[in-house]
């Protein structure tokens, strides 16, 4: 028993020895790489031995948010944040699956000599962009392959034979709400009409088609009429005297709020006072989905600060005719706004909108008067908020 346990001892020690030498050489070796060459001929001499490669290297495919649908990447589009991308190998196994992040990169490691990297080998790949219920791939390619080759001398040992295409997602758009008496829905596309459909009492659900740009409804005394974004829209509960089409709107945006990249929302901003909203530029907070896809300026949004109720307002009555909402990670992904207005002591609308990270929610409650509006979390997750539209 003695001798075991002298025998476990010697070891613990020898095995304890050599890591302590694996560990100051390893010090040694980097207090070298630290002082550098002393030579200074050899400060900018040209590279003669390309037979070797020791690097990494992402090999990235990127996806954006096609906001007006042409299945390019044009202005009028931005990077989207979250989007999960899988990678295959030539067999048909599964490598990995990563995440988009805030510039819209899925990047997958690619060496052959590191042991982290995704990709190691020459090869065909392939590539598959999980596409999220509803949405249309509006680029026709969110399965691709790809061929690395080998390329020594090359900063990971590999090349492929291209990148990826862009992959283009136009978002999943409907209209929802509740009606308390029957109504006449009506979808039309530049100027003509599209559909019609008759509505119950009741909570409704509509997929828009991809060129319907105005939704009107009609009788019962709640008539309105709404230009349709390229985002899903909730009307909330249909309530009587909504702002009329002929009013002139103005839209309250963020990007003037502060030339820092984070600010708390002055009072006065869009002649408001403002309460728990911070404004702030979409790469401000990394990985952080909803900041980055419910930026519609592309450069300052505003968010619920700790996720905490946030008003706006004023004492003179205003109109709030629509705000797009959106859920600030996708862990909150479905999380649930609710919407307060008052005017004066009065409640006059109380709507709950499911969120998504993914994309805004275009909520449009057209109300003609309140004086103040209170957005709160179910679940204090932090919600984003832009394009505020108002009456004066």
């Amino acid at each position: 028993m003695a001798e075991a346990l002298i025998l476990l001892i010697s070891a613990l020690v020898l095995a304890g020895a050599v890591a302590l030498i694996m560990l100051a050489l390893h010090w040694r070796r980097k207090r070298r790489k630290a002082r550098g060459n002393p030579d200074p001929a050899r400060d900018y001499a040209p590279r003669s031995d390309w037979s070797g490669s020791r690097g990494l290297l992402n090999y990235s495919c990127f996806v954006f948010m096609d906001v007006d649908g042409d299945g390019k990447f044009g202005q009028a589009d931005r990077p989207m944040a979250g989007i999960v991308v899988r990678a295959y190998d030539g067999k048909g196994a599964f490598l990995a699956a990563l995440r988009t992040n805030n510039g819209g990169f899925a990047n997958f490691p690619m060496s052959t000599t590191k042991r982290r990297a995704v990709l190691r080998a020459p090869g065909k790949y392939r590539f598959c962009v999980s596409v999220p219920k509803g949405w249309r791939v509006s680029t026709g390619n969110e399965d691709q392959s790809m061929r690395l080759n080998a390329v020594p001398g090359s900063p990971a040992g590999l090349a492929g034979e291209d990148l990826p295409a862009m992959v283009g997602l136009s978002p999943a758009r409907f209209v929802r709400g509740i009606a308390e008496a029957e109504v006449t829905l009506s979808l039309l596309g530049k100027g003509r009409l599209l559909e019609t459909r008759q509505l119950a009492p009741g909570s409704f659900h509509l997929d828009l088609p991809a060129w319907a740009d105005t939704l009107a409804i009609s009788g019962s005394g709640l008539d309105r009429r709404l230009a349709l974004s390229p985002y899903p829209a909730d009307l909330g509960l249909l309530r009587p005297s909504a702002i009329a089409s002929e009013v002139a709107l103005e839209t309250i945006g963020f990007d003037g709020v502060t030339a820092l990249p984070f600010q708390k929302v002055p009072c006065g901003h869009g002649g408001l006072d403002w309460r728990n909203l911070n404004a702030l530029t979409s790469l401000y907070v990394t990985d952080s989905q909803g900041y980055l896809n419910g930026n519609l300026s592309g450069s300052y949004t505003t968010y619920t600060s700790s996720g905490h109720p946030a008003e706006f307002g004023r004492a003179e009555p205003f109109g709030f005719h629509s705000v797009k909402l959106t859920a600030a990670w996708l862990n909150a992904e479905g999380e649930v706004a609710l919407v307060e207005s008052w005017l004066g002591d009065e409640l006059v609308a109380s709507d709950e909108i499911a969120l998504s990270a993914l994309a805004p929610v275009h909520y449009a409650p057209m109300l003609k008067a309140v004086t103040r509006v209170r957005v709160t979390a179910r679940h204090y997750w932090q919600l984003v908020l832009d394009e505020l539209v108002l009456t004066r």
